[in-house]
């Protein structure tokens, strides 16, 4: 009898304590919990401990290990013995139509979400993808928030290879080249640190790409290694002093002790893995735009991607027989870009450093330019004006938009920002805003990676952010074939192809106005398939798209917006070979790195939509193109669903086609 009478009492202590942790906040029964992607593939398994803990893996195989994370607000940190108070799951199932279309017109959002709400009025959200995981901190606190720090912390189940940017310091356009580093070396240094995207090669099957999505009010996210095989979180602190530093830029005088002071009430910017188990899907993943806001503007029939032909690569000069002007920038030449731009359909001409008589003043033309005769002519011959401008003239001239949508500018590149703690993240989201109200599209150059403001404000038309083709020399092919693995996996790219003057890199030596390329001549044309942009370039002078008509003219047929994506073939850092389709129109799109032998691919047209004969225009290296980087044949021919066709890409090299 007083055996039983112990264990009823142990019962009701044991039950009293069940009941006090579930109902006090660290539930027992809800300490490990997992969250699963629609097909069951991937799984995060959650545990709330000291810290809120969860690991990834992809059927079963470990892919990331014990990670954390935590915001570091003042005076308490969110996620440190945290507290448990109730959890919600749903799901998500969607069709989304972005205003401007890099991939897909129509793009399904499902996931399975986890809200875990915690004492503290602060939860965190998880969502699961078939193709990765997501996860965000949202506070509900009365006053407003200053955020000391936010721990965004991973570890690897063994050594992994990164593929990464690694700037020097916070100060940087994006534009490092790639650096490829076994994860066990990449150690925390006090200037050694990686911007986004990172992708992550497991070694075995698997890659996954970091990133953000919905960076607002709040500065971009770096990563440094750490010492047990992992990665980390840095980020910019909040500047509070400026001083002069020339006619592009200022000085950060002093810093806050926080890297945020931002409302009480938010969602945090979402941290995301796109998990792949084949290298074709980080090509075609949408991970940015499923996780960004929705668009803030209600009208955006105005809101015109296009071509746009550009003078500042080629030095503006134009020469030849039909130049019976001195070409510079001067009104005879931005006319001749025009009628160049006009005959080939192309939508846009960029007017960069020169066409204002200061960088310091956007309101005086230079009078050799005369732009407002310029914006007349273009609209004379449906040809659109889109300015550059300093960030700094921008900042200190707010006005100005509403000047320029008086002038008839329909756009403006935005250049040499260089920074992504808050202020400037707040400072692209001003633009944004008022440049939408006034009808002006913005290309941000010097600038950070995307990171959804181009959904929230479909304005926003491309980034550079990129090692593009005005490094000259230093952009190559071994270097650019990571981008549509990984900058353009995560938003629009300005790369500004399409040189006409090619070589291979050995032999590489130019500079303007007699600009050029490494690489073949097939490979710039595909790179207008390939690479993603609203606002896409023609780099070169008009004298050379003129003498090569028949690559010019594919060129300018190449849509900037897609209905749909099919990657062919992929791996990365060697290849990839990407269909995309507009209307009823297939364009191909090849680019391989400086390999040593000629790569050769079998590729089945099943991807047509009917059972008819189409006509395929396609360009290819020619049989000299290891050596003559301008060889080329173009070739003619027809072909149906179904059909197998050969490409072949030289070292460095390309392959282009248009099938209608």
């Amino acid at each position: 009898m007083k055996n039983l009478l112990l264990s009823k009492k142990s019962f009701l202590i044991l039950f009293s304590l069940l009941a006090y942790y579930s109902l006090g906040g660290v539930s027992l029964f809800a300490q490990n919990m997992e969250l699963k992607s629609p097909n069951g593939e991937i799984k995060v398994s959650l545990s709330i401990k000291d810290k809120i803990y969860y690991s990834i893996d992809y059927n079963n195989d470990a892919l990331l290990n014990d990670c954390y994370l935590q915001l570091a607000l003042d005076p308490e940190v969110l996620g440190e013995n945290p507290k448990l108070a109730g959890q919600k799951r749903s799901v998500i199932n969607e069709n989304i139509n972005p205003v401007v279309p890099l991939k897909y017109s129509t793009v399904n959002n499902n996931c399975n979400v986890l809200l875990l709400n915690f004492k503290g009025d602060y939860s965190v959200e998880f969502r699961v993808f078939n193709d990765g995981v997501a996860y965000r901190f949202i506070i509900n606190k009365k006053k407003e928030s200053i955020v000391k720090g936010e721990d965004f912390v991973i570890n690897f189940p063994s050594d992994y290879l990164a593929h990464m940017q690694q700037p020097g310091g916070f100060k940087t356009a994006y534009e490092e080249k790639y650096t490829h580093v076994p994860t066990g070396k990449f150690v925390s240094e006090e200037r050694k640190m990686a911007v986004l995207p990172v992708l992550l090669d497991t070694k075995k099957q698997y890659k996954i790409l970091i990133s953000e999505s919905d960076v607002t009010d709040y500065p971009c996210m770096f990563l440094k290694g750490t010492a047990s095989n992992g990665m980390r979180s840095v980020f910019p602190k909040t500047p509070l002093e400026f001083g002069e530093d020339g006619d592009r830029s200022l000085k950060i005088l002093k810093e806050a002790d926080y890297i945020a002071k931002t409302a009480g009430k938010r969602n945090f910017p979402w941290r995301y893995f796109v998990i792949t188990k084949d290298d074709k899907q980080l090509l075609e993943t949408t991970m940015t735009l499923r996780l960004a806001p929705k668009s803030e503007l209600q009208n955006t029939s105005w809101i015109k991607p296009g071509q746009a032909s550009w003078e500042w690569w080629n030095d503006a000069s134009p020469y030849g027989s039909d130049v019976n002007f001195v070409s510079g920038y001067n009104l005879d030449t931005y006319k001749y870009y025009i009628d160049f731009a006009a005959k080939y359909g192309i939508r846009y001409i960029i007017m960069d450093e020169g066409w204002a008589m200061s960088t310091r003043d956007p309101y005086t033309p230079n009078p050799k330019v005369d732009v407002h005769e310029i914006i007349r002519y273009g609209k004379e011959k449906n040809v659109d004006v889109i300015l550059w401008l300093t960030w700094l003239v921008v900042e200190n001239n707010f006005d100005l938009f509403k000047t320029f949508k008086e002038w008839g500018v329909k756009g403006l590149k935005i250049d040499f920002m260089d920074r992504s703690d808050q202020w400037m993240v707040n400072y692209y989201e001003r633009v944004a805003k008022e440049a939408a109200k006034n009808e002006l599209l913005v290309d941000f150059h010097g600038s950070f990676k995307p990171s959804g403001l181009e959904y929230a404000y479909p304005n926003v038309i491309s980034y550079e952010g990129v090692r593009g083709m005005e490094q000259m020399g230093g952009c190559y092919p071994d270097n650019s074939i990571y981008l549509p693995f990984m900058r353009n996996a995560v938003g629009p790219m300005d790369y500004t192809p399409g040189a006409m003057i090619s070589m291979q890199p050995e032999v590489y030596k130019a500079e303007r106005p007699n600009a050029a390329s490494i690489g073949t001549r097939a490979y710039q044309m595909a790179l207008f398939v390939i690479f993603e942009s609203g606002l896409q370039m023609l780099a070169d002078n008009p004298t050379l798209y003129y003498r090569n008509d028949d690559c010019t003219r594919f060129i300018t047929q190449v849509p900037t917006t897609w209905d749909d994506t099919k990657v062919l073939e992929a791996k990365v850092g060697e290849y990839a070979i990407v269909a995309k389709r507009k209307g009823n129109k297939w364009f191909i799109g090849g680019m391989t790195n400086n390999n040593e032998k000629e790569r050769t691919f079998e590729i089945s047209l099943d991807f047509l939509n009917e059972d008819k004969p189409y006509q395929m225009t396609s360009f290819e290296d020619g049989i000299n193109a290891g050596r003559q980087a301008m060889d080329y044949r173009k070739n003619e021919s027809s072909v149906q669903k179904g059909e197998k066709i050969s490409i072949k890409m030289v070292r460095n090299g390309g392959w282009a086609a248009v099938i209608e």
